[in-house]
């Protein structure tokens, strides 16, 4: 089980850094809440038919709505509006951004109900780590020097962060499938139609013209559908049931250094020298916070595995 914790939180570092990337290609030519729609639907039914094929038992009206919950906070309101963020925000910077997730999370954790209380080291790990996301975002771009960064997006992905902490919580005592694949098939397909809603909602496919959709749109969307839904969220739904949240969180320090990389790489975002100082700090501090051992597995996971 140890093991397999830290494949799948290995996944989530590598596939979920690279997302926003994804993004940002898909959103070109194809408008973003449509995007997230289209992605997760296919990826959702995607997943179920397996499940179903698999026999696996598919999930309960009162697990539907506890899907529908989750799928809604996490996929609308987190990753669409992410997702619409990125018209008007760098990949890196959204990344960066987003960044503030474990700190909702540990909080949450902590005052919920039954919820584990985080340790000393996840505090000042925490702490860490967001002391090299500073380094890494620089003064310049946060004060807009070097990078204008658009007021609306910026709120947007700070509500997206507090939307993903409360969804993540709340799918923690949730009635949800036994089968982890099962409830991320599930949770895509009912986020999808919130998606599709607000994308009909805002009047974003008003005047937009399909027959302009460019390759570089549709290999971004087969990325997300293939890579980072199936592969990633599946992943994060995973850790999620059968692993401390405090270890979860620390994806969102990761995944800022490989999505900085990447739009340096094929976005032409900056890359500065401190980029590497905050990447050590960042990494030290996901060391930090697991240095006492092994990460520790919920009792529950234990007897359900």
């Amino acid at each position: 089980m140890k093991s397999k914790i830290w494949f799948a939180l290995i996944t989530l570092y590598i596939v979920w850094g690279s997302t926003y990337l994804g993004i940002k290609v898909a959103i070109e030519t194809i408008p973003p809440f449509f995007q997230g729609a289209l992605r997760f639907l296919i990826s959702g039914l995607i997943i179920l038919i397996w499940q179903k094929s698999s026999g696996q038992a598919m999930p309960t009206r009162k697990q539907w709505f506890s899907t529908f919950i989750i799928g809604t906070l996490l996929l609308l309101g987190g990753n669409g509006l992410v997702s619409w963020a990125e018209q008007f925000i760098p990949s890196g910077i959204a990344a960066l951004i987003i960044a503030t997730v474990p700190l909702w999370l540990v909080i949450m954790e902590a005052v919920r109900p039954g919820g584990i209380k985080p340790t000393w080291q996840a505090i000042v790990g925490l702490v860490i780590g967001f002391v090299g996301i500073f380094i890494l975002a620089g003064p310049a771009e946060i004060s807009g020097s070097k990078t204008n960064l658009d007021t609306f997006g910026v709120v947007a992905l700070l509500f997206a962060t507090l939307l993903w902490a409360l969804g993540s919580i709340y799918s923690k005592s949730a009635d949800l499938p036994k089968a982890s694949m099962v409830t991320t098939g599930a949770e895509m397909l009912m986020g999808s139609i919130g998606l599709m809603v607000v994308s009909l909602l805002t009047g974003e496919l008003h005047g937009w013209d399909p027959s302009g959709i460019s390759a570089r749109s549709i290999g971004g969307v087969i990325y997300l559908i293939l890579i980072g839904s199936i592969a990633g969220f599946g992943s994060y739904i995973w850790l999620l049931q059968n692993a401390p949240i405090s270890l979860v969180a620390t994806y969102a320090y990761v995944n800022p250094i490989v999505a900085v990389i990447l739009g340096y790489l094929f976005a032409n975002e900056p890359l500065e020298p401190r980029t590497w100082i905050a990447a050590a700090i960042i990494i030290g501090a996901v060391i930090f916070i697991n240095s006492k051992g092994k990460p520790k597995v919920q009792k529950e996971a234990i007897i359900a595995e």
